[in-house]
């Protein structure tokens, strides 16, 4: 596994940033460029080396005012930008195919076709993929990609802290950075400028990192994501009970911020209609900047990474096996739930939860198994139907047990792992009919083809059902009919 790190410039010459953000600023058009031409059609199947060779030979190279090695690093990073871009869209396209698509030697020839990048032959994965995806453009002007051959780092003395030397706008000329690490950076590097600071991110191995001794669990635990904290385990306890107080906050902070900040683009645009054109310069220029913002956007985000990874590496403490469900579907429709709800729930850090399971259990040793999550924060774990969701309870029509939603979704995803009938790619549909079956054939008490199974179809006594109410640690076993 390959992990990036990051090194900051410390008490970098203000001349010095100068010179890199103007740099910065050509390879923004540059890589502007290649997203204008290449970011099509006209790109797929294309190569950076391609590119590259065309705009030597027809003189478009010589316009961009900066070294050739740092133009082409440029081209190079901005065509695996595109192609990642694309290859993103391929994933709903393919699950498209897995539903519409009985027959499996059509449903290999499309998935063949899509990976040889013959989809604009067919008409249905043409369709598609201009369905699934978009066009890009570039908004990036602060980051230069420099070679593993480009660039030179020394110490001042044995002990000292690293000084990383990178090309500049003229042959031969370096430019030095001071860094806060004493770990010198290895391979290609990325730097980013932001806000007189320049961040120097380089992929490591993870077998390189000091791992620390912290041992991992013995026991399988289910966890079930959540608004309010970061994860819930199938033996009811919270992780990360910070994250949901962190999301409200900053999520209202935008909203009073971006109501102020209407208002004054308002007035700008009213100076500007009016034909005071100074008035509005000065307005765009002193009052809706976005320096403070995205400094406060980097902190907020940081915070919620480190919630989110302290969480997992609390459940990863007491479990060696993990049963989560799969993070990369997409939400389904909030718009009944209120403005402010889903502004709350939009930024909602799933993706750093998804981070955080893959990199901690990889670190750690313990295994990760992703399941099908359709209706587990809708099925009541005493009696297995869907019951009633009431906020964050989870009421049971039959025995009139009470569970906390997350709790009960934890326990119906450990129950998931190994469940023959409902696997990852299960339509929402088919796995609500199966939940649906399985809870009349318990009502009916109908007898199973498999009499290995009967003694598992019976009825839950009260005793039971009263038992596994809100607070309860007790996983109710099931097996699968």
């Amino acid at each position: 596994m390959k992990v990036t790190r990051i090194a900051y410039s410390w008490n970098l010459n203000a001349g010095k940033y100068e010179q890199l953000s103007e740099q910065a600023r050509r390879l923004g058009q540059v890589r502007s460029l290649v997203w204008r031409r290449y970011g099509s059609l006209a790109g797929v199947g294309l190569s950076d080396r391609a590119v590259r060779d065309q705009w030597m030979k027809d003189g478009t190279a010589e316009s961009f005012g900066v070294l050739a090695n740092a133009w082409k690093e440029t081209v190079r990073d901005a065509v695996a930008d595109i192609r990642a871009c694309r290859e993103a869209a391929k994933v709903p396209v393919r699950r498209a195919i897995r539903r519409c698509i009985d027959d499996r030697a059509e449903r290999k020839k499309l998935f063949t076709a899509l990976k040889r990048e013959q989809w604009m032959d067919d008409p249905r994965l043409s369709r598609l993929m201009r369905k699934h995806w978009k066009r890009g453009q570039n908004h990036t002007t602060n980051q230069i990609v420099v070679r593993s051959d480009q660039y030179r780092t020394h110490r001042l003395t044995d002990d000292g802290y690293v000084w990383l030397a990178v090309p500049s706008l003229e042959r031969r000329k370096m430019i030095s950075i001071p860094l806060n690490t004493t770990t010198a950076p290895t391979g290609t590097l990325r730097l980013i400028l932001r806000d007189g600071k320049v961040e120097v991110h380089y992929v490591i191995s993870a077998a390189d990192l000091k791992s620390s001794c912290r041992p991992r669990g013995v026991a399988k635990v289910g966890v079930d994501k959540g608004y309010t904290e970061v994860l819930t385990d199938s033996d009811g306890y919270h992780h990360g009970e910070a994250l949901g107080s962190v999301l409200k906050a900053e999520s209202d902070h935008l909203k009073a911020k971006n109501t102020c900040r209407a208002k004054i683009r308002s007035v700008a645009e009213k100076a500007a209609k009016n034909g005071d054109q100074a008035k509005a310069e000065r307005i765009r220029k002193n009052n809706l900047g976005t320096m403070k913002r995205g400094r406060r956007r980097r902190a907020f985000e940081q915070k919620v990474r480190t919630i989110t990874f302290t969480a997992v590496h609390a459940v990863v403490d007491k479990a060696g096996h993990m049963v989560a469900e799969d993070l990369t579907r997409p939400f389904v429709s909030r718009a009944e739930l209120g403005r402010n709800t889903n502004r709350r729930l939009a930024a909602w850090t799933k993706g750093v939860t998804a981070e955080a399971l893959n990199s901690v259990s990889e670190r750690r040793g313990s295994a990760l198994t992703l399941v099908n999550a359709a209706y587990t924060s809708q099925v009541a774990p005493c009696c297995r139907i869907l019951g009633t969701r009431k906020g964050e309870r989870l009421h049971c029509t039959r025995c009139g047990a009470v569970w906390q939603a997350d709790h009960a979704g934890a326990i119906n995803v450990l129950e998931r792992d190994g469940d023959p009938d409902i696997t990852l790619y299960t339509p929402h549909a088919r796995v609500k009919q199966i939940i649906q079956e399985r809870a009349d054939r318990r009502r009916t008490r109908l007898p199973v083809q498999d009499s290995s199974l009967a003694g598992a179809e019976s009825e839950p006594s009260d005793s039971e059902s009263s038992a596994q109410g809100i607070g309860s640690r007790r996983t109710p076993t099931w097996t699968p009919s």
